[in-house]
């Protein structure tokens, strides 16, 4: 326990490295939590941590890894006591506190819920902060009404982490998911995990995004934000909702007050690093079971070690990954 296995980033005025080292436990930030790790998993976030100019880690060297799941070695916290399993994700995980991509992390209690019933540690980080955006999207839209009556539910990024798991959560809720994507190769997976329509991108988006155009879904999962997002507002149903998580499509969203006085159409913000730990903890629970897709998490998931991750995490910055990523400690 002394000394253990961490992917660590480092950057100099001359230099930058992201490799596996050996380092120990003097070298964990502060916290009240020593914890275990069993897995980690791979988010986008994480693929820019690996990059010098990727403008997420704050300080070197570094641990990156947002995401983590493991057992209590030691614990300050009355919370929590030895052999206690856990998931920690989000906050200042993986960006200015050491992350999950080490065999040891040291976190705050209050960054910390416990496993819940219904989920192993593996499953847990099949989920991840992906998954756990996924499921607050879901939430927040049925807060906002959405019922499988409701009609269509469209899924824009499909394919990546938060859309695999918006897909197949929605599709064990009932949904009439149609799911959009830019890659053709992709469509048996989706189909596999829930979609009952494919819609390509450019089909989305068409060659003009209207103010008001045919209204086509009663509420979006929305990864991408972008153009894809101002066609989604202008062909959400009358009182329809969008739960946006991401900008891989880009930052700025052209569009009108149109959708939203004439339709009253939702635009919901889904943020999962500062999302109250009673919510939290009411998600990961869901996530347990009426959100669990039994026998799909096995489908979006692909295992790698601490070694692989170079490779996995330029992939994930090209948009090259499908479904899920996690890391064996």
């Amino acid at each position: 326990m002394d000394n253990f296995k961490a992917f660590m980033v480092n950057k100099t005025e001359d230099d930058f490295s992201a490799v596996v080292k050996t380092i120990d436990l003097e070298d964990l930030p502060l916290g009240e939590v020593t914890i275990k790790v069993a897995y980690s998993s791979v988010n986008y976030k994480d693929g820019l941590a690996s990059i010098p100019n990727g403008k997420i880690v704050r300080s070197y060297p570094f641990v990156p890894g947002i995401d983590l799941a493991g057992t209590v070695v030691r614990s300050d916290d009355s919370r929590f006591k030895e052999g206690d399993e856990v998931i920690a994700t989000s906050y200042e995980i993986g960006v200015s506190h050491y992350g999950g991509f080490s065999e040891y992390a040291r976190i705050p209690g209050d960054w910390i819920v416990p496993l819940p019933d219904g989920l192993t540690l593996r499953e847990a980080m099949v989920y991840g902060t992906a998954g756990f955006t996924a499921a607050l999207s879901v939430h927040r839209l049925e807060e906002n009404g959405l019922t499988p009556e409701k009609g269509k539910v469209l899924v824009t990024g499909a394919t990546g982490g938060v859309g695999s798991v918006a897909v197949a959560m929605l599709a064990k809720r009932g949904y009439h998911v149609v799911a959009s994507t830019g890659k053709e190769t992709e469509h048996d997976y989706l189909r596999e995990i829930g979609a009952a329509e494919i819609i390509s991108r450019e089909d989305l988006v068409g060659e003009k995004v209207k103010p008001l155009d045919k209204q086509l879904w009663a509420a979006a999962v929305d990864p991408v934000g972008g153009k894809t997002l101002s066609a989604i507002l202008s062909k959400l149903d009358y009182n329809g909702s969008a739960a946006v998580s991401g900008l891989t499509g880009g930052t700025d969203v052209a569009t009108t007050v149109f959708p939203f006085i004439l339709r009253g159409i939702n635009l919901l913000g889904i943020d999962s690093v500062y999302c109250p730990m009673e919510t939290r903890k009411i998600l990961w629970q869901r996530m347990a079971t009426d959100l669990k897709p039994e026998g799909l998490l096995e489908t979006i998931q692909n295992e790698v070690t601490l070694e692989e991750l170079p490779e996995v995490l330029s992939s994930i910055l090209k948009g090259e990954n499908r479904g899920r990523t996690i890391v064996k400690i």
